[in-house]
């Protein structure tokens, strides 16, 4: 097989001391020009470029006249090139700056994202110590001593921050030849991340309910999604603030890009300062060496998700207001400006309006963060979602909890249409999930439900079982009705009363026989 104008044979052999020099001395007596030969027992490749296929014809009869000589074929490759072709092709294609070194730090062999991060050529990137790239004597000394063992640490290569990571490299008797190092840049960390994080968070499909109230929620959020400034979510707790957050998010044109949440309230102020800002090296004791990026450095170009903004702390808010107008900030003991992308979606529970007007938020904070704002209605407000959901509950639970398909009586629809839900979808979601646990049936009443305020008992006459969903949603609109029209005698009164348009409460009127 000739490639390239090159031929490129395979002596195969039984191995036996001095047979390679023979079957080298034939090709020398021959005259051939060899230009590379590996030796890889019972194999000897050998690139011949002179050698054609009639000239291979008969280099073939004197080689297996060499004792020991079995075969003599073409290849396509020799095994080294097609390895050195694949390691190139590999290292290529990782977009990670790669750098292998030898036991004294030398740069051996680079990838082209390493070139591209050095900031100088191949040329010159191979050879160069790894101390003339991180400018940290002390950091590559302990490389060494310690044989390349070490836990990640960050370094500044070329002005920019990487995680580094090393790999140590072991000759066969288990001394230390080298390393490899990749250098993990916190963009690329966060992407990483994230993927790990939110890779199942949906967008608005995810958002569960179809009631008028969500409808209307889904679709101005789906503009404001598309408005690159940020938003300030408002609801009460359980409501699904962080659920739309990511909804938003999926909607942008960030959604290829990292999404990172931090609960303002879950963490002390010098620990939330760090986790959003990032700290240098050496800001405080117990940190990782070098320092590590924070949430804004992980998040460039994504979105951050600030959970909770009401209870940040005044120290806090004014970095944030900062960041906010100019997209700037320092690290925690740090002296480095650092400039990140970022869109900020805040979400408090709280009125950050009497939260102003008591001193406790900066109304200047509150006006950046509040250019857009969506608020969530609690589930009280949107009763057509609490059956639907409440079924959508008890079909995961189930599968969760290994138990066969439930289903809920009249009555305890009836008792969580009534429930004022303090907690909001997350306080029915629990409620569902212990109730499939602690019921010893497959119907689910109102006891198993444990609600601290239970609907009107059923009337008599009426089943305690339930067949469907619709017929449960069906009855009690029946005797919502029945009720209200006590009071509102008039359709059109009445319409007005529940919010919805004269023709459908009439139809319905006349459905359930009410007059």
């Amino acid at each position: 097989m000739i490639t390239g104008g090159k031929m490129r044979i395979d002596v195969f052999f039984s191995d036996r001391v001095g047979i390679a020099q023979e079957v080298l001395a034939e090709l020398a007596r021959r005259r051939l020009n060899v230009t590379a030969v590996e030796v890889e027992p019972p194999h000897i490749y050998i690139e011949a470029p002179a050698v054609d296929a009639a000239a291979l014809r008969e280099l073939r009869t004197q080689l297996l006249q060499v004792a020991g000589v079995s075969s003599v074929e073409p290849v396509g490759m020799l095994p080294g090139a097609q390895r050195r072709l694949y390691l190139d092709a590999l290292l290529a294609s990782q977009p990670d700056p790669v750098l292998a070194v030898d036991e004294s730090g030398i740069v051996v062999v680079a990838n082209s994202a390493a070139v591209a991060a050095s900031g100088i050529g191949e040329g010159s990137l191979i050879g160069s110590s790894m101390q003339e790239l991180i400018g940290n004597p002390a950091l590559l000394g302990e490389l060494i001593d310690r044989g390349y063992h070490l836990p990640v640490c960050e370094i500044d290569m070329n002005g920019e921050p990487y995680m580094l990571e090393t790999m140590p490299l072991h000759e066969t008797g288990g001394r230390v030849a080298g390393a490899v190092m990749t250098l993990h840049a916190p963009s690329r960390m966060g992407e990483r991340l994230s993927a790990l994080h939110n890779y199942d968070a949906g967008g608005f499909d995810a958002i569960l309910g179809s009631s008028p109230e969500i409808e209307q929620l889904k679709q101005r959020a789906a503009r404001m999604a598309m408005v690159d400034a940020p938003l300030l979510i408002t609801g009460e707790t359980g409501t699904g603030k962080e659920l739309l957050a990511h909804a938003c998010h999926a909607g942008s044109g960030r959604s290829s890009e990292p999404f990172f949440a931090l609960n303002c309230a879950a963490l002390p102020e010098n620990l939330a300062e760090s986790e959003l800002f990032g700290y240098s090296a050496g800001a405080f004791t117990g940190g990782l060496r070098g320092g590590k990026p924070g949430l804004l450095e992980l998040a460039d170009g994504g979105t951050v998700f600030l959970d909770e903004v009401g209870e940040m702390s005044p120290y806090l808010q004014a970095k944030l207001l900062r960041f906010l107008n100019d997209g700037s900030f320092r690290r925690v003991g740090g002296d480095r400006e650092v400039k990140m992308n970022v869109r900020i979606i805040s979400a408090t529970h709280r009125s950050l309006e009497d939260m102003v007007i008591s001193g406790h938020f900066r109304q200047d904070l509150l006006f950046r963060l509040n250019v857009l704002s969506l608020h969530v209605p609690p589930l009280r407000e949107r009763p057509g979602d609490i059956l639907p959901l409440a079924q959508f509950f008890l079909s995961r639970a189930c599968a969760q909890a290994s138990r066969p398909v439930m289903r809920l009586t009249q009555a305890a629809c009836a008792a969580m249409l009534s429930n004022p839900w303090v907690g909001n979808v997350r306080q029915l979601q629990n409620v569902i999930f212990r109730a499939v646990t602690m019921a010893e049936r497959t119907i689910i009443n109102v006891d198993d439900l444990e609600l601290a305020q239970v609907a009107t008992p059923v009337q008599p006459g009426e089943s305690n079982d339930v067949t469907t969903l619709d017929e449960a949603v069906a009855d009690f609109e029946k005797s919502l009705l029945q009720r209200l029209h006590r009071e509102f005698p008039s359709s059109r009164r009445l319409a007005k009363r529940l919010g919805a348009s004269h023709s459908a409460i009439a139809n319905r009127l006349r459905r359930y026989g009410i007059s």
